[in-house]
């Protein structure tokens, strides 16, 4: 008896045009947003992005790692890890990276080559690492590394859909 929900259609040799790390990232909290999948991508409720709030931080400072976890006796699952950078230490900085830290969410991650992915489809996801440094060298960090994790089923849905990208875009700092 096969238990594949998915078929195997095979992957050709790809393009040396994919580039790594993350530009930007939105966090809703968790019961805020409603979602649909439909072709195995992710949309969100127009009236539902204004509860997102838009974090940005510099190139190379951000990454999404998604691990499977793998059992013969429970099955599979996929923890992904969204860490993040702010540079320099202040006030402003450290209550934001608290209400982070301290809340349930969901979020949207851009990568580099311009693609949203969605986490916290199955449970909510949080923060489960963070350092707060002033670095000791005048070129080390000073500010804040975040890490975001998100439990899940299946590996994050991709967000393809023009209008739900182009109000996430749309969100500016308050």
């Amino acid at each position: 008896m096969s238990c594949a929900s998915y078929t195997m259609s095979g992957l050709a040799v790809g393009c040396k045009d994919s580039i790594g790390g993350i530009k930007k990232a939105w966090f809703a909290p968790d019961g805020t947003v409603t979602t649909s999948v439909s072709s195995n991508t992710l949309s969100i409720a127009s009236g539902d992005i204004q509860n997102f709030k838009v974090y940005g931080f510099r190139k190379q400072t951000g990454s999404m790692t998604s691990t499977l976890n793998t059992s013969d006796n429970a099955g599979n699952s996929f923890t992904t890890e969204v860490t993040l950078q702010f540079l320099k230490q202040e006030t402003s900085k450290r209550l934001e990276v608290m209400a982070l830290l301290m809340n349930e969410m969901v979020g949207v991650v851009k990568d580099g080559n311009g693609k949203y992915w969605y986490l916290g489809y199955d449970y909510p996801i949080s923060a489960t690492a963070g350092t707060a440094e002033t670095g000791t060298a005048m070129t080390d960090l000073n500010g804040y590394n975040i890490t975001i994790t998100d439990n899940s089923i299946e590996l994050p849905y991709e967000i393809t859909d023009s209008a739900t990208i182009a109000a996430l875009e749309a969100i500016e700092v308050a």
